[in-house]
């Protein structure tokens, strides 16, 4: 039985899907150096970066890439999973998703070949696409401290900013109560 799977890991910052298409594929390697410079200020963290290449031929190249260690892939995996499992079978199902979850970041990646394939079948040729799972580790402190003021986080979305002006939040029925 895992002991207590919500303590494998620490508190996760805002995890954001961002997703980036590059017709001509030109880069000018100005990329890469601002996501070292937000990972090494502690900003963010890179979850999983999937990038497939998609040349003026029809031919596919794709690279993934990590921030996570094994024990990191892991013991993030058992987190997830056992949220997952609780929302899906309640306090049953914790340890079973805690499991299953470790199990499939064992390799360090979220992203998998069905990902690859998806992606290499909705991009035109000659375009880049790239998948980049981002943990916003500043935010860390600031949820740390809404737990530890019986806080709950109610709603995390992110807002694209022509929208900003039109949100509509939804709120749950009910609020939750601590246990």
């Amino acid at each position: 039985m895992v002991s207590d799977p919500f303590d494998t890991v620490e508190s996760s910052g805002p995890i954001q899907l961002l997703v980036l298409a590059f017709p001509g594929s030109r880069f000018k390697g100005e990329i890469l150096p601002q996501f070292d410079r937000l990972k090494q200020e502690g900003i963010v963290r890179i979850l999983d970066m999937l990038l497939v290449r998609k040349d003026a031929a029809g031919n596919v190249l794709s690279a993934t890439a990590t921030d996570l260690d094994w024990e990191e892939a892991t013991a993030l995996g058992a987190y997830l999973g056992a949220l997952t499992g609780y929302v899906e079978g309640g306090r049953e199902g914790v340890d079973r998703g805690a499991i299953a979850g470790a199990a499939e970041l064992a390799d360090g990646h979220i992203f998998d070949d069905y990902d690859i394939f998806r992606v290499t079948r909705a991009l035109p040729d000659d375009m880049t696409a790239a998948l980049v799972l981002i943990e916003h580790t500043w935010a860390k402190p600031l949820l740390d401290a809404v737990s530890s003021a019986d806080g709950v986080e109610l709603m995390n979305e992110w807002v694209r900013p022509e929208a900003v002006l039109s949100i509509e939040p939804s709120f749950p029925q009910t609020f939750p109560q601590r246990d």
